[in-house]
């Protein structure tokens, strides 16, 4: 007897087959003991955007909220979440791919998730957009430092206003695209980031080029504006050769010793490729990185080398090269660079128990220093920098005594009490030492090794590692200090915290106080206009202090809080807080606005005014010349 079926029953049929097939899968993708490649679906050349894709696509499958009738859900979801939060981390991703998860048991983050709709409407919403770059902290500095001119757009996830952009940006991206690289940062991921770069509101949109200053968009957010902003930034000449020109502008440019980069071309296709040739061009010139092998490998050489041991189909490794070639122009006669492939010469990866791809070591004769910061260009300067000449005070039981115990009354410490093999310990001591250069002058800066003086640590009652402590001016009192409870252990966080225990070196205005020593006395000043209620004027303040201390001698710091006299904030014209003004002496009573100044770095600031102060001096002495 035959079976008689339509069209209709068997297109239903296959549906559902389809969907029961990728139900089993995917439990079966999770329920297993895979690696965190392989519970993303990726592999370990992913970039960063590919494993963003790819945790989406399994994000909006697996959520809870879609599966409300699978009670592993929650469990299942959360095994590919880890996998995410380990895998778009360099450090993790690095550590993970050396040790396994055994090397992750002191960072179990991954353990929280964002609601269904957070996947679908607000993560990486850049992703899909070929024109647009969304770019982490290692990658952003690869890119604004590549020579290329970037507009940037600084976004939060959870922003309307950025969401409102993003069609607009897409639009925008398309039109320029070919004159200048767009790019996206996630300050919901990268909040240091974005910190670093001043961004205080979203979206904000820069500019950047290399040695040249981060320029500021502040007009409307429509396609026509932004790019007729973007257009007055580009610099380009391109000679498009052709059969009657090509001989003779080569020749030409050669005569004048000028070399020529050139791209063949067909009318579609190709960009990316030219964006590398082009990158590739640019950062060899002038690079002194040597290609290393067992024959000239240093091992023993007098001189001081820095050497990248990497693998080609790592993207960290590619994403280090061009940082390498930039810090070895800064250093060149000072140090030595090379670059091992680990894939070609493994025997001599595994004398060297290389386990990670980039590793980059320094090699001075019998002394060997791991590099474990960042991979830009500033932090391997910085960790060479500290090399040669510490800002971190290596303490002993006895100089602890001598130096901290025992420190003068006017002097203070912030000493690091870690252990070798502490991972957060690790990740802590670069920042730690960027953090001593900033507070040179102001707080000494020490580290104790608590595996070599375990002993000493113990009496010291240190229990954990790192353990971070303030010892604040000495008194009559017992045995003083302070421990730092704080979530971030960044540079910033760090020195905000140390600079919060200094006395005030600033000065609090009344409106009398404000209207004699400010408008009418004759001194420059530099005024904080805060209220006690704001979240970032809390967070600027100990940045104020610091900046009163680096300009004492030369202007005067004062506070005025809006709160307490609105009436001098409404006549100075402030409508955000915190709003930092500056108030030059000019031998005449000052306008009440003063001149804004639209930083919060206390570098930056005090490099704005000191140079406001030249010209003003220039300008005084042009004026004595006349007469």
């Amino acid at each position: 007897m035959g079976v008689w079926f339509n069209k209709d029953d068997y297109v239903i049929d296959l549906k559902r087959v389809t969907v029961c097939f990728l139900i089993v899968y995917m439990a079966v993708l999770v329920g297993t003991d895979q690696d965190f490649y392989s519970l993303l679906g990726v592999s370990k050349t992913s970039s960063s955007r590919e494993i963003r894709q790819a945790f989406k696509k399994l994000a909006l499958k697996l959520h809870p909220d879609k599966n409300p009738n699978n009670a592993n859900a929650h469990s299942d979801f959360l095994k590919i979440n880890r996998a995410y939060e380990v895998l778009k981390d360099e450090d993790l991703r690095k550590k993970y791919d050396k040790y396994g998860e055994k090397g992750l048991s002191d960072n179990q983050g991954g353990g929280q998730y964002e609601s269904w709709n957070y996947y679908r409407y607000d993560f990486g919403i850049y992703d899909d957009d070929p024109e647009i770059i969304t770019l982490d902290r290692r990658e952003f500095d690869a890119a604004v430092n590549s020579g290329e001119l970037w507009f940037v757009n600084f976004y939060s996830p959870g922003c309307s206003h950025c969401h409102d952009l993003a069609p607009t940006w897409r639009e925008f991206a398309k039109e320029v695209d070919g004159l200048l690289r767009i790019g996206a940062v996630n300050c919901g991921d990268d909040r240091m980031l974005c910190r670093m770069k001043g961004v205080n509101s979203y979206p904000s949109l820069f500019i950047f080029r290399s040695g040249m200053a981060a320029v500021k968009y502040h007009g409307d957010r429509s396609k026509e504006s932004l790019v007729s902003f973007a257009m007055q930034h580009v610099r380009s000449t391109v000679t498009e050769l052709w059969t009657g020109n090509f001989v003779n502008s080569i020749q030409t440019a050669f005569a004048a010793g000028i070399g020529w980069l050139i791209t063949f071309c067909s009318k579609g296709g190709g960009k990316k490729i030219l964006y590398d040739i082009l990158a590739f061009a640019k950062e060899s010139v002038n690079s002194h990185v040597t290609t290393l092998g067992p024959q000239n490998f240093p091992a023993n050489d007098k001189e001081p080398w820095l050497v990248d041991f990497f693998a080609p189909w790592c993207p960290p490794c590619r994403a280090l090269l061009p940082e390498l070639r930039k810090a070895s122009k800064h250093l060149y006669g000072q140090l030595k660079f090379g670059t091992l492939d680990c894939t070609v010469h493994e025997g001599l990866c595994n004398m060297y128990n290389i386990q990670a791809y980039p590793t980059t070591v320094v090699f001075n004769q019998s002394n060997i220093h791991e590099y474990e910061g960042h991979h830009s260009a500033e932090q391997i300067l910085e960790f060479i920098e500290d090399l040669m000449n510490p800002s971190v005070i290596s303490l002993t039981p006895t100089t602890f005594n001598e130096l901290v115990t025992q420190r003068k009354h006017d002097e203070v410490w912030m000493v690091d009490f870690y252990s070798p093999w502490c991972h957060p310990c690790q990740v802590l001591m670069p920042e730690w030492k960027r953090m001593a250069r900033t507070l040179t002058g102001l707080i000494n800066v020490g580290s104790i090794d608590c595996q070599q003086y375990h002993s000493f640590c113990a009496q010291e009652n240190v229990r954990r590692y790192p353990e971070i402590r303030f010892f604040p001016p000495k008194s009559d009192k017992a045995y003083q200090y302070h421990s730092y409870n704080g979530w971030n252990r960044d540079a910033y966080s760090l020195r905000i915290w140390g600079l919060g225990f200094l006395p005030q070196a600033s000065i609090d205005l009344t409106p009398q106080t404000f209207n004699e020593k400010v408008l009418q006395g004759k001194s420059h000043w530099v005024i904080d206009f805060y209220a006690p209620w704001c979240g970032p004027c809390q967070n600027f303040a100990p940045e104020f202090e610091l900046l009163a201390r680096m300009i004492k001698g030369k202007v005067k710091a004062g506070k005025v809080d809006c709160q307490a006299y609105a009436q001098i904030c409404q006549k100075a014209g402030i409508r955000a807080y915190p709003t930092v003004k500056f108030y030059p002496y000019e031998r005449a009573q000052r306008n009440t606005w003063g001149e804004q100044i639209d930083t919060r770095d206390a570098k930056e600031i005090a490099t704005l005014i000191y140079e406001k102060l030249k010209n003003l001096q220039n300008h005084e002495k042009r004026s004595k010349d006349e007469l």
